[in-house]
């Protein structure tokens, strides 16, 4: 009797361990499945919009209406900063991208200059012109190229998270891979383009390469210890689980990517191999209504910044989406806000988790600045503004202007018609370098702090 017993007990076991397994691997499928058709869209969205890019660019240089020309700059504008996020959506972290990533940075910095000045009083130059010509000469190779991609894609049925996990293994060889081979001669299109030497004078800014991630020193860390990082990051208590891949050559930092999936929840972390910094961080998981109100998480932030030795920060925005409080934070040397260094806290308010985390700007842009005393006082700054403007709060801050000059201003906090701006006023000239309309939350947050 005993021995029927306990066949009777292995076999239930036996079930549920394979039911167990059953939607253990449904559930990867599943996860997977998303992630690849999340892939899929981006990729389609991004083929069409450089195909509609290189038309637009075209029919600008056919245009001879000045009043058509503008609206249409500002469409290009458009249509290259969605290409840009769409290449944010992809697997690519781990490959080789930044001259298609630069090109597209390149013609929304014309484009977006060019449409927002007086083309009566300073119509598009010979040498702007052909710039244009480059312009859309370059995007119909992209094009191109990333049409024979798609192709490939469809008539082969191929998978973009084989791509990801490709990029994440140590082998440097990945030809046989169509798609990676494919976005390596999308790259190689972009490159002669962006090794123009003189494309960035006059109308675009001087290239910022030479202080891509200042921020970023210590000691090279193994992939081991970024394992260890990231468990942390993931208030995991194991490495156990958590997937890593190298960043590959040529990328703009060299860092390690780490993910994993566990109980309905998933993580995902960039983190530098030089000094063991994280520069991005995303936590995906269920939440319950929120507990915790704004000030609780902002502390939860700033507890974490913490954690990641940047001190020195000062919160300047906050807003609430769902059950998730988002914070930003910015360095404060001498008094004075250092915008181009921000930071980005996710909190989640059910239980104070830290679901995002985006440092890239700071590790790229942070250094020991030399700020110069501005030369008009805040009273004159404040009468530059319309005069319907009232004035909540000033503060000295130094911003990036649409030049990506770095420019110390004064940044104003006004209303206006129960409506609340952030106004940035040169703190040298006077001229209003940027405004910003506040969202509800954001003004009910800060008129509070």
């Amino acid at each position: 009797m005993y021995k029927w017993v306990i066949i009777g007990v292995l076999a239930l076991a036996l079930t549920g361990t394979a039911i167990w397994g059953m939607n253990e691997r449904q559930e990867k499928n599943d996860i997977r499945m998303q992630a690849e058709n999340n892939y899929q869209r981006s990729f389609h969205e991004l083929t069409y919009r450089i195909d509609t890019l290189h038309d637009k660019i075209g029919a600008t240089l056919a245009m001879n209406s000045r009043d058509s020309l503008s609206p249409q700059l500002a469409e290009i504008w458009r249509l290259s900063s969605e290409a840009h996020t769409d290449v944010g959506q992809l697997p690519l972290a781990l490959l080789p991208f930044e001259k298609t990533e630069k090109f597209l940075t390149n013609i929304g910095d014309f484009t977006y200059k060019t449409a927002v000045r007086d083309l009566d009083k300073e119509p598009l130059s010979e040498e702007e012109m052909q710039r244009l010509e480059k312009l859309h000469d370059n995007a119909g190779q992209i094009k191109d190229e990333l049409r024979n991609v798609q192709n490939t894609v469809l008539g082969n049925n191929l998978q973009w998270t084989d791509v990801e996990m490709a990029l994440s293994d140590d082998e440097p060889d990945h030809s046989d891979n169509a798609i990676i081979s494919s976005f390596e001669t999308v790259e190689n299109s972009s490159g002669g383009f962006n090794e123009e030497k003189d494309f960035n004078n006059g109308a675009l800014p001087a290239s910022n390469e030479e202080h891509k991630f200042e921020g970023v020193t210590g000691e090279r860390i193994n992939q081991k210890q970024a394992k260890t990082i990231a468990a942390k990051a993931f208030d995991l208590n194991t490495i156990s689980g958590i997937s890593a891949g190298k960043s590959g050559k040529g990328s703009d930092v060299p860092l390690y990517s780490l993910s994993y999936q566990k109980d309905g929840e998933s993580g995902y972390a960039d983190i530098s191999q030089k000094g063991g910094h994280i520069l991005t961080l995303m936590m995906q998981r269920d939440r319950e209504e929120p507990k915790l109100g704004l000030h609780d998480a902002q502390q939860k932030a700033e507890d974490f910044l913490q954690k990641q030795k940047l001190t020195d920060m000062e919160m300047v925005q906050s807003s609430q989406y769902d059950s998730v409080g988002i914070f930003f934070f910015v360095p404060v040397q001498n008094d004075v806000r250092i915008y181009p260094d921000i930071v980005q806290v996710k909190v989640a308010l059910d239980n104070g988790d830290i679901l995002g985390y985006n440092a890239r700007d700071y590790f790229m842009n942070h250094h020991e600045r030399e700020i110069g005393k501005p030369k008009l006082t805040e009273e004159q700054a404040t009468e530059k503004l319309n005069q319907n403007v009232q004035v909540q709060e000033t503060h000295l801050a130094l911003i990036e202007n649409d030049t990506h000059e770095e420019t110390l201003v004064y940044e104003i906090m006004g209303t206006r018609n129960d409506e609340t701006y952030r106004i940035y006023v040169n703190a040298d000239t006077g001229r209003e370098e940027e405004i910003e309309k506040q969202t509800t939350t954001e003004a009910r947050f800060l008129q509070s702090t």
